[in-house]
Parts: C-alpha cells; structure tokens; sequence
C-alpha cells in the first residue's frame, strides 16, 4: 500500500512567492487609501478590494485594520519587510561605524532624507488617527521612542570618537540631533516653507557639524 503523495519541493517557493506578492499588493493599496482618505475613513473592505483580494484575505495577513498600519509602517520605515530593526540595517550601521565624525552625520542626513520619502505621508496619516485610535496612539509613541533612540545610538558613536564639542554631554547632544532631524522640522521647512529635500539635508549637515560637533558650516 502505497504511503501519502509527498508534494512536490518547488511548490513551497511558489506560495511563498505568491503570499508575499499579495502582501506587498495590500500594503501598497493600503498605503494609497490611507494616504487618500485617511486611516479613520478607509475601510478594511476597500483596501480589499482596491488590491484585488477579499477582505477576510487581509485580516488572515495582517490580523485588524490596525495591524495592517503598523505593518505598512514598518516596511516603508525599513525599507522592506524582514524582521529586522532599524538599528540593524545595514545603511544604519553605516553611520554607527564611520570613523569620520563629519561623514557619519553626513550619513545620518542622507538616510533621514530617503526614510522620509519613504514615509513622509504615511506618518501625517499616524499623526492624525493617533487621537481617536488607542492602539494608534499607541504606535505612535513608539514611532517617538524608537527615533529618539536611533538617534542616540548615533550621538553615543560620536562621543565613543571624542567627536561632541567641549561641554556638550550625550544626553544633551542625543536631544538635540533627534530635534534637528525630527520630521516636524522637516515638514515645516519643506512642506510649509517651500524647501527642496536637497536644500533640507544640506542645511541639517550644516547645523548638526555646529551644534555637535562644534564646527562652523563649510562655505559653499
């Protein structure tokens, strides 16, 4: 008697192909609706059905409406989905590893300004469903938190160097670098003011070399 049919090794690639493709298809339509309509308006259905899938087909990948958000964060944050933090990623580490205190916030700008491209809009529709939505509020705050220590870790590189000017202590520095480069002094001189990416990252190596390093912005 013949035991069960084992099924065939290239059919385990193939769903996890196929899984991943609806995935990104709903994060991407999701990302669209939220953006378009905003998180409180936007029902799971019509992310749903904007991706070409039923609605219960989001919830088995992302749990609640929610989890779909926090998922869409994280993968447009890190620049994909893999597990892994951005303290982890390699273009992070970058920055924690230069040796040249200048070049590591010149790093440190370069990368803010692709993650804000990335997230720019999306973190408008966080900011503004935070209010109503507790565990919005919730992913919010840890958007706050998990800035603020990223920031740190780059502020404590610069002083394991002995790069922070005479007086200014980690704690301190750590403050100012995440104010600096914080999106809402992004947003108000880019969205508000009218300032390209370009000219932003430009005056945020300038004020940084200043304010942590102790170091006059180079003539251009």
């Amino acid at each position: 008697m013949s035991g069960p049919v084992k099924r065939r090794g290239y059919d385990s690639p193939v769903r996890r192909a196929r899984a991943a493709a609806t995935r990104s298809a709903i994060l991407d339509a999701a990302e669209r609706r939220f953006v378009r309509d905003g998180y409180a308006a936007t029902p799971v259905a019509e992310v749903a059905r904007e991706a070409g899938v039923s609605p219960r087909t989001v919830h088995l990948a992302f749990g609640t409406k929610p989890g779909l958000l926090r998922a869409l964060w994280n993968a447009r944050l890190r620049g994909d989905e893999e597990p892994v933090p951005v303290g982890e990623r390699p273009w992070f580490r970058a920055v924690l590893e230069e040796p040249d205190p200048e070049r590591a916030i010149r790093l440190n700008a370069r990368n803010a300004r692709a993650v804000r491209g990335r997230v720019g809009a999306l973190l408008e529709v966080i900011r503004d469903a935070a209010p109503a939505d507790p565990e919005i509020a919730d992913l919010w705050a840890r958007i706050q938190r998990e800035f603020h220590d990223n920031q740190r870790a780059v502020v404590a590189a610069l002083h394991e160097r002995g790069a922070l000017r005479p007086g200014l202590a980690p704690a301190r520095a750590a403050d100012i670098l995440w104010t600096l480069n914080h999106p809402d002094v992004h947003r108000l001189l880019v969205t508000e003011r009218g300032w390209t990416p370009a000219e932003h990252e430009r005056w945020l190596v300038d004020a940084l070399r200043c304010a942590l390093l102790g170091r006059a912005p180079r003539r251009r």
